[in-house]
């Protein structure tokens, strides 16, 4: 018996290179390889329209989003309204399949009477409006903090429409215990995040630098590169390596004065992967405990030593194969430890034993395709 299944994407999810699109690509690619024939719906506003998503799908439909200052003017979130397409109500009433919606962005008709006694599923890659007030707390331009202090505000109101879904997909064990207790008539199913990594394969030895990767240009990985490098990476006595997507200038200044920093700025996949695979040491921090990072997933399938801070494993799952130090002196002490120290088999087995099968997107995919 065929599955079909409609996803609507917040944006286009190619290249997977931060983490809502790399959950949703890869997402997709599980699902494709399992036979679900997909329908998906992607809006467009920063990304080209990706002929290789026709390899995973049955069916592609690109919308415009409606950005601007007008997108503002309403009670709904900007990030909601602004991706409000009549295109895309007339492509879902075209058949009775399953609906994914992708986060609270792509949920606009999630709540649309023409929708009812369809399966609707909504994949919270977060909680929104924690998200966004965070962001906010971390923002140093007046404009942008009102914005996003007014999307949290915002979002906190929308949050209701969740409960016309008939399942809810936590990215987290916390994600998964709030959405229980906030809406508790749904079915709640915690399904961490899709990656590309089916196998673990750190490797053995070492290398005897550190690195901290992620997209540079967001607010929240900018404030903690700009604090490694001032309370960590410049007191460790080692080579330091940050790695990602458009990295600031002030990370680029900050970092500056010490040779044993590299900035690693747009790498290509390839060079992002090497580094990830040879880093004797990743250190991953965050100031917001909301979702699962998927920087935290790549680590432990791919690389060597993962030190965190608690925030990092908030939810997770995953606090055994970590090792936890939150403030600079302990994680000055920890990576000096380990830079030393070879990662071996029986670390790798170790990593093995508590990541596989269910931190895999095969498993996952297998556990939605239950659902539709």
């Amino acid at each position: 018996m065929e599955k079909h299944l409609h996803i609507i994407a917040l944006n286009i999810p190619y290249p997977p290179n931060y983490g809502g699109v790399i959950d949703i690509y890869y997402k997709l690619e599980a699902l494709s390889r399992m036979g679900v024939k997909i329908t998906l719906h992607c809006f467009e506003y920063d990304r080209r329209p990706a002929p290789c998503l026709d390899d995973l799908c049955e069916k592609v439909f690109y919308y415009r989003r409606r950005t601007g200052l007008m997108s503002n003017f309403s009670l709904l979130p900007y990030n909601v309204f602004s991706r409000k397409s009549p295109a895309l109500m007339q492509n879902l009433l075209s058949d009775d399949y399953p609906i994914l919606f992708e986060g609270l962005h792509s949920c606009y008709y999630l709540t649309d009477p023409r929708l009812s006694g369809r399966v609707r599923i909504y994949r919270a890659g977060n909680i929104e409006h924690d998200y966004y007030r965070l962001l906010a707390r971390s923002c140093r331009r007046p404009l942008t903090r009102a914005f996003l202090s007014l999307e949290a505000w915002r979002f906190r109101r929308y949050e209701r429409v969740i409960a016309s879904a008939d399942v809810i997909l936590a990215i987290s064990l916390a994600d998964e215990a709030y959405f229980r207790s906030r809406f508790p008539g749904r079915r709640v199913c915690f399904m961490p995040a899709f990656h590309a990594a089916g196998e673990v394969t750190a490797r053995t030895g070492g290398s005897g630098f550190a690195l901290y990767h992620g997209k540079l240009s967001v607010f929240e990985n900018e404030r903690v590169a700009l604090f490694l490098i001032r309370k960590v990476f410049r007191h460790l006595g080692a080579p330091c390596v940050l790695a990602g997507m458009d990295p600031s200038e002030r990370i680029l200044s900050a970092a500056a004065p010490y040779p044993d920093i590299t900035i690693v700025a747009n790498p290509s996949d390839d060079e992002m992967n090497r580094l990830v695979r040879e880093a004797q040491v990743h250190l991953l921090v965050t100031f917001q405990d909301t979702g699962l990072k998927l920087k935290l997933l790549n680590s432990l399938f791919s690389g060597r030593h993962v030190v965190v801070n608690r925030l990092m494993l908030a939810g997770s799952g995953l606090d055994a194969l970590c090792h936890v130090a939150d403030t600079p002196e302990e994680m000055i002490g920890v990576c000096r430890l380990l830079l030393s120290r070879p990662f071996t088999e029986s670390d790798i087995d170790h990593r093995r034993t508590l990541l596989l099968p269910f931190y895999t997107s095969s498993h996952q995919a297998a556990l939605l395709l239950e659902m539709i």
